[in-house]
């Protein structure tokens, strides 16, 4: 009769211990995902929390026109951004954009997966410029 009882304990523990492992890995399953924001969020963010702009694009691309507010310039393709990340702060705010929000997104992806928290892709250059912002 306590052979029942006890197995039904275990099972209930090793219940909660499941829910508990399964809500740890959901939590931090969500705090690595990059957050996409609209051009229009990300005027509206950009002043409540500064940030380092980043131009993902080719040499060609930022020379054909950058925005006025672009801080660094990696590109992506040829392994400069990948090569850039050791020298950026993990605890500081990024705003990574390319021409479609493709590459921004891959590269906020690979920020997050080296440990940075706070990057944010918003999105293509023509938006950005069509949302308001200035460019050069």
């Amino acid at each position: 009769m306590n052979k029942p009882i006890l197995i039904i304990a275990l099972i209930g523990i090793a219940v909660v211990i499941a829910i508990t492992l399964f809500s740890n890995t959901e939590s931090t399953q969500e705090s690595n995902q990059v957050m996409d924001i609209s051009p229009t969020e990300f005027l509206q963010k950009k002043d409540q929390q500064p940030g380092i702009v980043i131009d993902v694009r080719t040499q060609k691309e930022y020379d054909a026109g950058h925005l006025a507010e672009a801080d660094r310039h990696y590109d992506l393709l040829n392994g400069d951004f990948e090569a850039q990340l050791n020298t950026l702060d993990k605890n500081e705010t990024y705003y990574l954009y390319c021409r479609s929000g493709n590459r921004s997104g891959k590269a906020a992806q690979l920020m997050v997966e080296n440990g940075f928290e706070n990057v944010y892709n918003i999105g293509g250059f023509e938006d950005l410029v069509s949302a308001g912002l200035e460019s050069n």
